[in-house]
């Protein structure tokens, strides 16, 4: 569920890093929204990345 169309993104793991320099596991998530686009089938709900939103690989549906 959490993929970019256009790019692939997904979410990545990290670590939460304390003062004491102990580390947990934490997920680092994608700004993923869900527009109105145009596709090869024609204007789909799809989940895209806000990067490729303002970069232009994607074109909104009217």
């Amino acid at each position: 569920m959490a993929t970019c169309i256009a790019c692939g993104k997904i979410k990545t793991v990290g670590n939460n890093v304390s003062h004491a320099n102990n580390k947990t596991k934490r997920w680092f998530k994608p700004n993923l929204q869900k527009v109105k686009a145009i596709t090869n089938k024609g204007p789909r709900r799809v989940i895209v990345c806000t990067r490729c939103l303002r970069s232009g690989f994607v074109t909104k549906a009217i």
